[in-house]
């Protein structure tokens, strides 16, 4: 019996470009670090040649993530306490003049980490005994039953919680919501993407209203606290929150515009009661005195950081919180602010940012020509990398060049705050934020959607920013 094999030729996918990113990234990366080392850097002391092949290092690891970006963070630290302290190699132990290793170990342990870690232990309580579900149930209730009214009720509680709570917690909760909504929906209902991109956006816009809100906002502050700056956390919310609700408005006018609903009406299911048990109470007790500690910081004067550690011990010592709890905190999110903190001391202190200064002409660029620079290279750069990614990087250079041409001090804390925010603006893309990302695993909407309506976002956004940071902010800053 004859048999003959059929042969299928089966086409090999070529990698894509983007799949090799991270390899180049490794190897540009290595290379940018070692090269400053090796080749005298004109204008650059030895340890501010060796800051720069760190800075360089740095931003190359966080855009092209050839490890994780908190690794990399990490990595900053590490790189310092070796090559820039006084007990590092280079130095073999003797060189006073430099830091101990120690003072870059402490932006482990930073007040803007403290206030997150109150963040995360206040998140973490309310996700256990069921308060978010519950503020959720509650804040939409009154929406009714009109698409509109509903669209509106779920970014506004979107906004408020994640502005409280991690962005990323927040909108994969927030989805859950919305499936219910969308199941009812015909499958070619416009108004179905208006409700899967109106979460992630929405926690977008509700993280930059509180200190606590998202990483950038951590980032932006601890910069400003490193050159004596210290911004409380109502005068935060003072610059950020009226912002907040105009863009929220208009994000919700833009959803209802695009994405039209072809239907009247749209079920709900809002059973559910608030728990009553004790732990529920104590977490009730907790956060809301915690919360109301910090929004009147200026009329007690103790410090938000100070606050946020209430919150990170008392949970625990009530036994609200339990070690499984705390071993789910985003831990990651720590270590990646602290390694921008530790890497824009060394910018600062060993001359980088002022020698970075020297080779950009911005003598003649007003105030106002340099907030719509920052502003303008933030989005862009914020659009292409994560928005956590793009503050490390750019808010050292900001302090850097806005100290270099000796601008007044409160257009500084305004050019850092508006980077900071305008990250926050930029939305285009899945890989922009993690909401983003989370709202694009629902299947329910396409990359071009995102990015069509991101872009009105991400515009009238900064627009307004720099209409905030011109007219409004001095009133409070």
């Amino acid at each position: 019996m004859n048999t003959q094999r059929s042969h299928t030729t089966t086409p090999l996918s070529r990698p894509s470009v983007m799949s090799y990113m991270p390899k180049i990234g490794m190897a540009l990366g290595l290379l940018g670090l070692v090269i400053p080392w090796l080749v005298p850097v004109d204008g650059l002391s030895p340890e501010g040649a060796r800051t720069l092949g760190i800075f360089i290092f740095a931003a190359i690891f966080w855009m092209t993530e050839p490890v994780p970006i908190f690794a990399t963070s990490l990595l900053v630290i590490l790189l310092q306490v070796f090559t820039l302290s006084s007990a590092g190699f280079f130095e073999g132990g003797t060189d006073s003049s430099l830091p101990p290793y120690s003072s870059f170990y402490a932006s482990l342990a930073s007040p803007i980490i403290v206030l997150f870690l109150g963040g995360f232990s206040l998140a973490s309580a309310a996700v256990k005994v069921g308060l978010d579900l519950n503020l959720t149930r509650w804040l939409l209730r009154p929406f009714g039953q009109a698409p509109a009214a509903i669209l509106f009720g779920l970014m506004l509680a979107t906004a408020m919680l994640s502005a409280f709570m991690s962005n990323t917690a927040t909108t994969a909760m927030m989805m859950t919501v919305i499936l219910p909504m969308v199941s009812v929906l015909d499958k070619g209902d416009p108004f179905r993407k208006a409700l899967a991109l109106s979460v992630p956006f929405a926690a977008n816009l509700g993280g930059i209203a509180t200190p606590i809100g998202t990483p950038p906002n951590a980032i932006a502050l601890a910069a400003l606290n490193q050159i004596g700056v210290k911004i409380s956390f109502t005068t935060w919310m003072l610059l950020a929150v009226p912002l907040v609700i105009v863009m929220l408005l208009i994000c919700w006018q833009l959803l209802l515009k695009l994405f039209p609903p072809q239907t009247e009406t749209v079920s709900l299911k809002l059973d559910g009661k608030f728990a009553t048990h004790g732990k529920a109470l104590l977490t009730y007790l907790v956060f809301g005195g915690t919360v109301l500690l910090w929004v009147t910081e200026k009329l007690h004067g103790v410090p938000s950081a100070m606050v946020a550690f209430l919150p990170v011990t008392l949970l625990p010592a009530l036994n609200v919180l339990e070690k499984k709890e705390i071993r789910n905190f985003p831990w990651e999110v720590l270590w990646l602010v602290a390694g921008g903190i530790s890497l824009g001391v060394s910018l600062k202190e060993n001359g980088v940012a002022d020698w970075m200064l020297t080779r950009v002409s911005m003598d003649a660029l007003s105030p106002v020509g340099a907030m719509l620079d920052f502003c303008l290279l933030g989005s862009i750069v914020a659009n292409l990398v994560s928005n956590t990614v793009s503050a490390s990087i750019l808010i050292p250079l900001v302090i850097g060049f806005a100290t270099g041409i000796q601008m007044a001090q409160t257009d500084l804390t305004q050019n850092v705050v508006l980077v900071g925010i305008i990250v926050s603006f930029s939305m285009t893309l899945p890989i922009s934020t993690p909401p983003n990302a989370i709202g694009m695993s629902s299947g329910l909407i396409e990359t071009k959607d995102m990015m069509k309506a991101g872009l009105i976002v991400g515009l009238i956004g900064g627009l307004i920013l720099l209409a905030c940071a011109l007219f409004y902010w001095p009133l409070i800053l």
